[in-house]
């Protein structure tokens, strides 16, 4: 198993498996098991890549079988949830901080071929994502929508903090945070 920074030639693989795992996509037993909400053009990801160094990925024998997402606020600000979210930063505190597009990061989506799920892909890829970000940010946040209650569990067991609630476009989400500093629990890496 290898964790590394995404480069443009890894785009192919990285679309294909957020479609495999994809809301409009996957099938409803499936769902359960965790799903992605936001589909992302070949663009957007160049520009994570290209404008962020944020997208972070597992592979096995070379292939792509996880990614992360992970940028600066003003990345995320051309989609409207994000905005919503920058606007209620400053109403925001974490770690004794009142949260700012300066101290903090979005983090995700992230997307796991299923059968690496509850192995130890998810702690190391997001070690692996927390030590390159942590260079620029001291705070993660991150938001899951309550209807994915196992992304919710995998995140917590990697002990983020659930921050608040929040409500969006008729969704509810749990808005999350985590402490760059610290080492992820489970992670081997």
């Amino acid at each position: 198993m290898n964790y590394r920074t995404a480069t443009l030639k890894d785009i192919p693989a990285v679309q294909a498996l957020q479609e495999k795992y994809h809301v409009s996509t996957i099938s409803e037993e499936d769902k359960p098991d965790g799903f992605v909400t936001t589909l992302f053009t070949e663009e957007q990801f160049k520009k994570l890549i290209e404008k962020e160094d944020g997208l972070f990925l597992a592979t096995d024998d070379g292939k792509v079988i996880a990614y992360a997402m992970a940028a600066s606020w003003d990345y995320w600000s051309a989609w409207a949830l994000f905005e919503h979210m920058i606007k209620d930063l400053p109403s925001t505190t974490y770690l004794g901080q009142t949260l700012s597009t300066e101290n903090s990061y979005q983090y995700g989506p992230i997307a796991i071929e299923k059968k690496y799920r509850g192995t130890k892909v998810l702690p190391n890829l997001f070690e692996f994502s927390r030590k390159e970000m942590q260079k620029r940010f001291p705070i993660l946040i991150t938001f899951i929508n309550q209807i994915n209650p196992r992304s919710l569990k995998a995140h917590t067991n990697l002990e983020l903090d659930i921050i608040k609630e929040f409500q969006f476009n008729n969704n509810d989400y749990y808005e999350l945070g985590y402490d760059t500093s610290k080492k992820t629990k489970g992670s081997t890496i």
